[in-house]
């Protein structure tokens, strides 16, 4: 009996850890924010990172449905290496107040749905971070500070560790099969590093997917300063496929990937064409932007005020999976969640997976993920299929704790695309 109550004990404990674990994934919570995008201001491609001490600047705009503006207010919250919250007062991580206003603000022009976009940059007057590490941005209504509208994440480094990382198709699994393996090499030289081989933390993630994301704890092996981690199954990614893409900047003609407009009284509907799985067809290279998407209308001068909104219809014509898994869209605009507003539901009278969502006009990447009963990350295999020619950007951080310290620095970042 005393052991049962010790299994129950355990259980209950686990539980509470999981519960306690905190949501600080990016995403929005009101269904009238729309748009959010968080980027390095300047490079639309660079992951959302800046240089501690330097210029750099993290831009985040996002929309929001409504005739006037209201009044949002952010604060910053500093993470550790699994974005959990590190524990850090305001005074330890910032320069200035842990509060500012969005004062950056402007009215949609000309378009069917009205909405106000906003734009903020981090560092700012108000709000600077002196430290290192991950940080994860709230903005909530002025009279709100509980009730986040949305949150963000964008990180800080020191950039003291040079980073060297080499990919194959010729892996520990396969050989020009349907993987991809990487190999890393950090420098230690110049960072105050005690020990290379237990306190560094490398995480490696793959076209900006958080599902698949992986980290190593200890190299593989050191030469001096260096630390190599290689020949893991953390480094070998499956290939996957390039992106799926289509293009809605245009309200009159149909773009890449949409078959039809139509508009029906309140918006405009986009129907895109049916997509296929690819599993079982060759590659075909086509070239993407890995996931992310960008806001766009044909002769706006300003398509962050004047592009519209409509209902992008997606289908998947593929038969109902019987097992249990669920199917998800996978991209910048879904924000990597697997939730509501990314699943695609299989409609029994059309016999595909469908879903509808509300969309700015802009070029957009996507693909589709399925994801086992139970399961924490998706797959490409079952409806992409994996390539081991497939480009994929990697991107390469690196963590490291100093004896005495209550957080994690990142010491290093690094991106990678293979072309």
């Amino acid at each position: 009996m005393a052991l049962k109550h010790l299994f129950i004990l355990v259980a209950a404990l686990a539980a509470v850890l999981v519960a306690s674990a905190a949501d600080t994934m990016t995403g929005v919570f009101d269904e009238r924010i729309k748009s959010l995008q968080v980027r390095l201001d300047g490079n639309d491609f660079a992951a959302p990172v800046v240089v501690l001490g330097s210029s750099d600047r993290i831009r985040i705009d996002f929309d929001h449905l409504a005739e006037d503006r209201e009044y949002f207010r952010y604060s910053l919250q500093h993470c550790d290496a699994r974005w959990q919250p590190s524990g850090l007062v305001d005074s330890e991580f910032l320069d200035g107040f842990n509060e500012g206003s969005i004062e950056d603000y402007g009215y949609s022009q000309a378009t069917v749905v009205h909405y106000v976009h906003y734009s903020l940059t981090i560092p700012n007057e108000e709000v600077a971070p002196t430290i290192s590490g991950n940080y994860l941005l709230r903005i909530y209504r002025e009279n709100e500070p509980d009730e986040p509208l949305l949150q963000c994440r964008f990180m800080v480094s020191e950039q003291t560790v040079p980073v060297s990382a080499f990919l194959t198709s010729r892996t520990d699994v396969d050989y020009n099969k349907a993987h991809q393996q990487l190999e890393i090499c950090v420098d230690t030289e110049r960072a105050d590093v005690e020990d290379i081989y237990n306190d560094l933390r490398v995480v490696v993630q793959q076209n900006g997917r958080l599902d698949s994301e992986r980290a190593l704890l200890r190299p593989m092996r050191t030469s001096g300063r260096k630390a190599y981690f290689e020949h893991t199954p953390e480094l070998i990614f499956e290939g996957g496929n390039e992106y799926r893409r289509f293009e809605t900047v245009s309200e009159y003609y149909p773009g890449i990937g949409v078959e039809s407009i139509d508009f029906q009284n309140p918006y405009r509907h986009f129907y895109l064409f049916v997509d296929e799985p690819r599993a079982d067809k060759p590659y075909l290279y086509d070239q993407t932007q890995h996931g992310r998407y960008f806001i766009r209308r044909q002769g706006a001068a300003e398509s962050d005020y004047e592009a519209d909104y409509g209902v992008v219809h997606f289908e998947l014509d593929m038969p109902q999976i019987s097992d249990g898994s669920m199917i998800f869209i996978d991209g910048d605009f879904v924000h990597r969640r697997f939730d509501p507003e990314s699943e695609m539901r299989f409609n029994p009278v059309t016999q595909r997976y469908e879903r509808a969502m509300l969309l700015k006009q802009g070029a957009y990447n996507y693909q589709y993920l399925l994801v086992p009963p139970g399961a924490m990350r998706g797959y490409t295999a079952p409806i992409e299929g994996d390539s081991y020619q497939t480009d994929n950007e990697y991107l390469i951080k690196i963590y490291h704790r100093r004896r005495g310290d209550r957080y994690d620095r990142l010491i290093g970042v690094h991106q990678i695309i293979d072309n």
